[in-house]
């Protein structure tokens, strides 16, 4: 019996572009569930647990940066801003709040489905062969069971956040560039994409409890990408 393609919430405030988008997803074979405000939005992806939440940015009352904001103190879902700013800083923000990727409007079916299919690659975890678990310190891998401890506290990281975690860890001591990270755990299309690379990294640090300024874990190679302290 075929596998039921994922659950996906989409919420937007304009009922054209809720109809528009709803429509594509079902024409992919997606399950679709919707929500018109930010209230609507928390209380589905509580109850209901989609694999994916497609945001708009600007809504009346709770907006989509609220709402991400709230979303990500229960929930590591996987969250693609829909926004109409398409400046630099205004995107950051987005990913500061715990998005995982952006379409700046007005955008094409075919590239919002594209961002769709890559988030939802990502959120996949591949089967791999048993290994013991990878210890740094306070920091803790448990690649078996994909849960990441902090001292006696769980770590909450999004299914990016993961892997860019595990493919540093697993290369621990080897300076990784910028664009194989990006290509890795984004995808082909993202190499260049310094911006969501840097938030996904900053926002990495914060969870494990690291200090940018003084790094545990994580080293900076400016001009080249990151590195995995060695033990």
């Amino acid at each position: 019996m075929p596998q039921r393609k994922p659950l996906i919430l989409v919420v937007d405030d304009d009922p054209g572009i809720l109809k528009l988008v709803t429509l594509n997803l079902e024409l992919e074979g997606y399950q679709v569930i919707t929500a018109s405000d930010g209230k609507t939005a928390l209380q589905l992806i509580e109850n209901e647990q989609p694999t994916l939440v497609i945001l708009d940015v600007m809504m009346p009352g709770m907006d989509g940066l609220q709402v991400c904001e709230r979303v990500r103190q229960f929930s590591d879902v996987s969250i693609l801003m829909l926004t109409a700013k398409g400046r630099s800083e205004d995107i950051i923000n987005g990913l500061n709040k715990g998005a995982d990727d952006y379409v700046v409007k007005p955008f094409s079916s075919d590239e919002l489905l594209a961002r769709v299919r890559a988030i939802l690659r990502r959120a996949r975890f591949p089967e791999e062969m048993p290994q013991p678990p990878f210890v740094s310190g306070d920091l803790v891998i448990d690649f078996a069971q994909h849960r990441v401890t902090a001292g006696a506290d769980e770590v909450l990281l999004t299914p990016t956040e993961y892997r860019i975690l595990c493919l540093l860890a697993r290369n621990v001591g080897k300076a990784i560039t910028q664009d194989h990270l990006l290509s890795e755990v984004w995808g082909q299309e993202y190499c260049g994409d310094t911006h969501i690379l840097q938030v996904a990294v900053a926002r990495l640090r914060k969870k494990i409890g690291e200090d940018a300024g003084n790094p545990k874990y994580i080293i900076t190679r400016p001009g080249i990408g990151y590195v995995f302290k060695k033990p």
